[in-house]
C-alpha cells in the first residue's frame, strides 16, 4: 500500500484535476490524504468568510469520503498564500507527517497565485522534509524526498495563454462518475463560480476538460500530470506504475 499526498490551493481544485487518479489508486488500496492551503473562504457573494470556510471545509471532507481520504485544510487565508519561511516550514511538516510516496500538487504556473504559490511550497517542502536540521514541529524529518508530480493547470495553460506540457496522463474511464460525485459536494460552489469565471455548470465544466484531456491521448476521459525530476528528486516512475494500466503516455 503506497502512501499518496494530494496537495492543492482550495476546495474543489483537488476534484477537478486529480480527482479520477486519486479515486482509481484509493480504489485499489492505497491510503489517500487530500490537504487544501485554505478554506476558500473567498469563493462566495452570499456568506462571510467564517461562514464560506466552515460550509467548504465540510464539503471538501465530504468529497474526501467517497474515496475514504482524510481532510486537511492548513488554513493559509484565500489569496494569501506566499512562499516564505512560516509557510514553508508548516508545509514541511505536513508532509513529514503524513510520510508519503508520492506527492501530487498544483502547477507552478496557473491563472490563480494560490495555485502557484501552494505549488511551489510543496515542492520545496519535499526538498526540505529529509533535512533534519530544519525544525518544523514535533514529526521527525522523512527518510527519502518523495516523488513529486504537478497536476495540469486550470485549462492546461499559463497566465499568458500559452499551452504547458505533460509527461504523462491518466485514463480516469472507469472512476469518471467517482470524480462527478467528489466534485458534486461542492454546492456551495455553483454562484460563485457563475459570478466570478461565468461557467453556469462546473461539472459540465469539468467533464468537458477531462474529455479534452483524454482526447489528447485517445481516450475519453483523462488527467494530466507532470513528474518533477531535478537532482536531487526522485526519478522512479512511482505514480505511474501505481496506475498501472490506467497510465497513458504521450503521444
Amino acid at each position: 500500500m503506497a502512501r499518496v499526498l494530494a496537495v492543492h490551493a482550495h476546495p474543489d481544485d483537488v476534484e477537478i484535476l486529480m480527482g479520477g487518479t486519486l479515486a482509481l489508486l484509493a480504489g485499489r488500496g492505497h491510503a489517500i490524504r487530500i490537504v487544501t492551503a485554505t478554506a476558500g473562504e473567498g469563493g462566495s457573494a452570499e456568506f462571510d468568510p467564517g461562514e464560506t470556510a466552515r460550509v467548504r471545509q465540510a464539503e471538501a471532507a465530504a468529497s474526501a469520503a467517497h474515496i475514504g481520504a482524510q481532510f486537511r485544510c492548513l488554513g493559509f487565508p484565500d489569496l494569501g498564500v506566499f512562499n516564505d519561511d512560516a509557510s514553508r516550514r508548516a508545509v514541511t511538516e505536513m508532509v513529514r507527517q503524513a510520510v508519503p510516496d508520492v506527492v501530487i500538487t498544483a502547477s507552478p504556473a496557473d491563472y490563480h497565485p494560490d495555485h502557484e504559490a501552494i505549488a511551489v511550497l510543496v515542492r520545496d517542502a519535499c526538498f526540505a522534509a529529509p533535512v533534519a536540521n530544519y525544525r518544523t514541529g514535533p514529526s521527525p524529518a522523512l527518510a527519502t524526498i518523495p516523488a513529486l508530480y504537478f497536476t495540469d493547470a486550470i485549462g492546461g495553460r499559463d497566465r499568458d495563454g500559452v499551452r504547458l506540457k505533460r509527461d504523462f496522463a491518466v485514463d480516469i474511464g472507469a472512476v469518471f462518475a467517482t470524480k462527478r460525485a467528489m466534485l458534486a459536494e461542492h454546492r456551495s460552489q455553483a454562484a460563485w463560480v457563475l459570478k466570478q469565471h461565468g461557467i453556469s455548470d462546473l461539472g459540465a465544466d469539468m467533464g468537458a476538460w477531462s474529455r479534452r484531456v483524454g482526447a489528447d491521448f485517445g481516450v475519453d476521459l483523462a488527467e494530466g500530470f507532470r513528474q518533477y525530476r531535478h537532482p536531487p528528486y526522485p526519478k522512479a516512475a512511482v505514480l505511474q506504475d501505481l496506475v498501472g494500466e490506467a497510465l497513458l503516455a504521450n503521444p
